[in-house]
């Protein structure tokens, strides 16, 4: 007998073996929900929008003095400020696309573009630091004279802006779009601070070698914190199962709901860089209870998981089909710890 596929996103019909009992499951919210995500996303578009512009401002202005004053630390965080620049717009145009609605060849819409952005935007993050350690190898090797000074005035106004920018970012609607956005700017106030002690530190001793020395120290925290972004862009691509939802213990509690006798071909993945679906076969030994059933597997999920979009299909007991179906038994606490 054929299983009943049922479909949920924000609101639910039952649509399973016994139309003529359908039970509704859905959130009456929704309007609001629509208009709060809206507002939200309008935020956001301006945040990233104000960020992007003062950050290309102040990039050109520190480039410059960069050049003249003879600074690596200060040139690398103007090409920092640069990429920044770069991702900001590609972050802004990719929360843009986000909000366009599904379409007969976007049946998903397009939620997943942040999550290319973030990519990205660890991608340039790499190419930025290979470029600031090839270049602080070379002024090692061949000091440059540098304009103490000038590079510590300039990089203290580039901790302001930073700062401000980090403030702004932090207030918007924290997507993985976004906090790769904040990130950028993060990493970018570390190479501020760094360019200010290798001006201090040229200013009062004449050390020159301390400004490629902190170019390269700023180079490995933008490393270590952009493998987080890279890692978790990644796995959203790969339609991963979220980092925050444990997988086992899910399909433990839709195995517990009462008259469902098993669970395979589990899966839970990212939609977007927030949203969360899940399919899944429920094995049941009475098909007439399905109505009921999905009701409550629909709120365990909504309510214990946050997960929202959910499509779930009836079976009934019998021998897997291939190898690929994942059996959800036994209860994920009472394993033994390895």
């Amino acid at each position: 007998m054929a299983g009943a596929h049922h479909h949920h996103h924000r609101s639910a019909r039952s649509q399973g073996a016994h139309p003529a009992a359908p039970l509704a499951f859905a959130t009456h919210d929704e309007p609001h929900a629509h208009a709060h995500a809206g507002s939200a996303s309008a935020a956001t578009a301006r945040a990233l929008t104000f960020v992007l512009l003062i950050t290309a401002g102040f990039a050109g202005v520190e480039a410059i003095a960069g050049w003249l004053a003879g600074s690596l630390a200060l040139l690398s965080d103007a090409g920092h400020m640069v990429t920044d620049a770069m991702s900001l717009g590609i972050a802004l145009f990719a929360q843009r696309l986000s909000m366009r609605p599904p379409s007969p060849r976007a049946s998903y819409g397009y939620a997943r573009a942040e999550v290319l952005a973030a990519f990205v935007n660890a991608l340039a993050l790499v190419a930025l630091v290979g470029f600031i350690v090839v270049e602080a190898v070379r002024r090692l090797l061949e000091p440059a004279p540098v304009a103490g000074g000038a590079v510590l005035g300039v990089a203290g106004v580039g901790l302001v802006v930073n700062l401000v920018a980090a403030y702004i970012l932090s207030r918007a609607s924290q997507s993985l779009n976004t906090r790769g956005a904040l990130l950028h700017v993060l990493s970018d106030m570390l190479g501020s601070i760094a360019a200010m002690l290798a001006g201090a530190v040229v200013l009062f001793t004449g050390w020159t070698p301390i400004d490629p020395i902190l170019s390269m120290v700023v180079a490995v925290l933008i490393l270590r914190s952009t493998w987080r972004l890279f890692s978790q862009s990644t796995g959203v691509l790969m339609e991963g199962v979220p980092s925050h939802l444990d997988y086992e213990q899910i399909g433990y509690r839709l195995s517990r709901v009462a008259g469902v006798h098993g669970v395979h071909d589990l899966h839970i993945w990212h939609m977007g860089s927030d949203d969360v679906a899940l399919s899944a076969h429920l094995m049941l030994a009475d098909g007439s209870r399905w109505p009921t059933l999905l009701a409550e597997a629909q709120l365990l999920l909504l309510r214990d998981f946050g997960i929202r979009h959910v499509t779930l299909q009836p079976s009934w007991p019998a021998p897997p089909v291939d190898g690929k179906v994942i059996p959800i038994a036994p209860d994920p606490a009472s394993k033994p710890k390895s």
